[in-house]
């Protein structure tokens, strides 16, 4: 059974830093790319960041570049994101997701997590 779970979040001021993490189990790691996406009340479900099985590659959304940082450590089946001078409008439910290639499509994913909560106040 495949697991994905999300912890990290919180609440933080604009201009701080958060650094969720995504604990993956009952799949081979490194055989994934892994992804986050987030979605906002009222809003679609949106890709923020993917890293690839070994970390070579990495595709960030225009809207995180320079503020977010993916990584991973296959030794310990996790992965991060590191969240830096963040935004109101940066609030939203994180949810990190599996993909067995590297993409930013949502349907492309195939096991998600339930989320964790960013809330970022003004």
């Amino acid at each position: 059974q495949v697991q994905l779970v999300e912890s990290g979040g919180g609440l933080v001021q604009a201009g701080g830093s958060l650094r969720p993490s995504c604990a993956a189990s009952g799949l081979t790691f490194i055989s994934y790319t892994m992804g986050w996406f987030r979605q906002a009340p009222g809003r679609v479900r949106e890709f923020v960041v993917a890293i690839s099985w070994n970390g070579g590659n990495t595709f960030y959304v225009d809207s995180v570049r320079g503020r977010f940082t993916i990584s991973r450590d296959n030794a310990k089946n996790t992965v991060y994101l590191q969240m830096n001078s963040l935004k109101p409008e940066d609030t939203a439910v994180y949810c990190c997701a599996a993909a067995r290639l590297m993409a930013k499509t949502a349907e492309l994913y195939d096991y998600w997590g339930q989320g964790t909560q960013v809330t970022v106040s003004s």
